[in-house]
């Protein structure tokens, strides 16, 4: 039976359609949708949509975009340009969706606000889960608990062709940064993520207008960012804990944590304040306590320090006045705080302790994880003393940021082709060539001493299976190792009594 002729008026009254069930789009908003994409695309009159609707991204989306590219309205490199532009069309307004998560709450609950929302952003392609569930992930098996290990294929590298392109765009002010709420509706650029999908929800937090919405990249369970209004520095100060404990009591099924405000032991955007957070999924949450100890001047907390990989001060109470003066007092103390003898300095010309801060609520209480950074630089250790050593490079460069400092580590897309190279080598079925191994030019050259490892551990005999747990567990190992490297108080017993000596001095006893 031949194909079914394609219809532009149809597909844009499939689209429509699936506007309506799917994204609960107004009718009389969709009549306004249907005429302005019915114009766009030169059709004098609307077609019904189809009695049976086609799977939304490969019957609606992608042949509608084929379309357009067919057709000299975009080109290929502009497909998720266009793409993002005409389901925005459909998509509900921005004030509508806040009336409706805002109604949601009180009937509801606040869970199933935040359930509709995150699934409009599915729905919308906001949050893109095909290229998401490219993504491989795994559980890393360690002694102070599981890491998750992803590598991220749902951003892609960029051909040099796409590259040259974006080289020519000029660069822009606005908006300020990717994170401003400017962003809602924004076009994009090739060189700047497309937004007309974005959905926003504005909250209060320390009495300061914020604003939450769901990370498009979702690397772990209901990803979400609350970010300010006010397009300014991360910074950590006694309002960020205010402000991290007004979030759970707005969401209390989630957790939320603030990136650093430093280079290196920060996040990957600095030059505006936010914070992640999400369902309660990280490992580092799951942990329990390896010392407790109490405090005369704050007597309704417990203290804790949480068995895991760097180092971490858990706050818990019922308390929340007292439990955000004892985080201020801790973030004082800890930026002024230095121990020679194991390589702490708060100062040097610049500030370099600071705090990587996470809450949450439950039965106990209120919880404050307060993950002490420093991030000093030597010339033996130029990236960071408490940062990966350059053997570690190969599998992990970048600063170690809130989410992998919790145990979830988001591991370049080129790792997959790189690791099938090792275990070619592993398996025999290509030469182990150390003189070629040495050429940059080669993408393996940065895993050689991975390569050279292995090799001797194993041989060049393995099967697949063999090899790639090789590869596998040399990845695991690494991962806890850099977490093990950002610890500024080591898992030894000199790293443990320095930890001891820095808690006796804020006057916490162990109980």
């Amino acid at each position: 039976m031949p194909s079914k002729k394609f219809s532009i008026a149809t597909a844009i009254a499939n689209l429509c359609a699936y506007a309506s069930v799917h994204l609960s789009a107004d009718r009389y908003d969709l009549i306004y949708a249907r005429n302005q994409l019915l114009s766009m695309f030169g059709q004098g009159e609307p077609s019904e949509p189809d009695k049976e609707l086609p799977d939304f991204q490969t019957g609606i989306i992608d042949p509608i975009v084929n379309y357009a590219i067919e057709n000299g309205m975009c080109l290929p490199e502009e497909a998720l340009l266009f793409e993002t532009k005409i389901i925005g069309m459909v998509m509900p307004s921005p004030s509508s969706v806040i009336h409706r998560f805002d109604t949601i709450a009180a009937n509801e609950g606040i869970k199933s606000a935040t359930d509709y929302l995150n699934g409009l952003s599915v729905k919308s392609n906001y949050i893109r889960m095909p290229d998401i569930s490219k993504n491989i992930k795994w559980t890393a098996p360690g002694p102070k608990g599981d890491l998750t290990i992803t590598i991220n294929l749902a951003k892609p590298e960029k051909d040099n062709k796409q590259l040259l392109l974006e080289s020519k765009l000029p660069q822009t002010s606005y908006p300020k940064c990717k994170l401003c709420v400017e962003n809602v509706g924004y076009p994009g650029a090739l060189n700047y993520p497309p937004r007309q999908t974005l959905r926003v929800i504005p909250v209060y937090l320390n009495d300061e207008p914020w604003y939450f919405q769901f990370s498009p990249y979702v690397y772990f369970d209901n990803h979400c960012i609350a970010l300010s209004e006010e397009h300014r520095p991360m910074a950590i100060t006694p309002a960020t804990f205010t402000r991290l404990l007004d979030f759970v009591d707005l969401f209390p099924h989630y957790f939320i944590g603030s990136n650093s405000d430093l280079p290196i032991v920060g996040g990957s955007i600095l030059a505006h304040d936010h914070f992640q957070g999400g369902s309660k999924v990280l490992p580092m949450l799951t942990r329990p306590a390896k010392k407790v100890f109490r405090s005369e001047a704050f007597p309704e907390v417990t203290i804790t320090i949480h068995d895991w990989y760097n180092s971490v001060i858990s706050l818990t109470s019922h308390n929340r006045k007292e439990l955000e003066k004892i985080a201020a007092y801790i973030l004082h103390n800890w930026r002024n705080y230095s121990d020679e003898s194991i390589g702490i300095f708060a100062k040097t010309s610049e500030q370099h302790n600071t705090i990587t801060p996470i809450a949450e609520y439950g039965e106990a209480g209120y919880t404050l994880h307060l993950i002490l950074r420093n991030n000093r630089t030597d010339e033996t250790h130029p990236h960071g003393i408490f940062h990966p050593t350059e053997d570690m490079h190969n599998i992990k460069k970048e600063g170690i940021g809130l989410i992998e400092a919790m145990g979830i580590f988001i591991l370049p897309g080129r790792l997959l082709d790189e690791s099938r190279g090792v275990v070619e080598i592993l398996t025999g079925r290509a030469p182990l060539s150390f003189a070629a191994l040495s050429d940059e030019t080669n993408p393996l050259s940065k895993h050689l001493s991975m390569i050279a490892q292995l090799a001797n551990d194993y041989g060049t005999n393995l099967s697949d299976e063999e090899a790639d747990r090789a590869v596998v567990n040399y990845i695991n190992k690494t991962c806890i190792k850099i977490l093990e490297c950002t610890a500024v108080f080591k898992d030894t017993p000199e790293g443990n009594k320095a930890f001891d000596v820095y808690l006796k001095k804020m006057n916490f006893k162990q109980v």
